[in-house]
């Protein structure tokens, strides 16, 4: 019964790190990295995948084009990562058709608030 209660406790605590973490820390998370190798892992990650101020850089925006465009990509990065979540647990539950579509705009919607 304890581990029942433990894995329960777990499967929440990771599923809300998943919604507040980056895309990065949640790809950590699902491969299960710990220490070195996960500070590893992240430090390629945002590398490869850049962030949004890097990004702005890139195109020279400044000022309120650059406050825009970052918060738009912000933004947007958090909704694709919450779709990949919301994703596993419609896989999890076994949902297919209208209940996992339901399922997906309500979990990606209470996501992204």
């Amino acid at each position: 019964m304890k581990k029942i209660v433990i894995a329960a406790l777990m499967g929440f605590f990771v599923s809300n790190v998943a919604f507040a973490a980056s895309p990065c820390e949640t790809k950590a998370a699902e491969k299960k990295l710990a220490g070195a190798a996960k500070t590893s892992f992240l430090k390629k990650c945002e590398a490869d995948s850049g962030s949004c101020d890097a990004k702005a850089a890139e195109k020279k925006l400044a000022g309120a084009a650059k406050n825009s465009f970052v918060k738009k990509c912000e933004s947007d990065a958090k909704a694709n990562n919450a779709q990949k979540v919301c994703e596993g647990q419609a896989a999890d539950k076994k949902l297919a058709g209208a209940a996992k579509n339901s399922f997906l705009k309500k979990c990606v919607t209470d996501a992204t608030k």
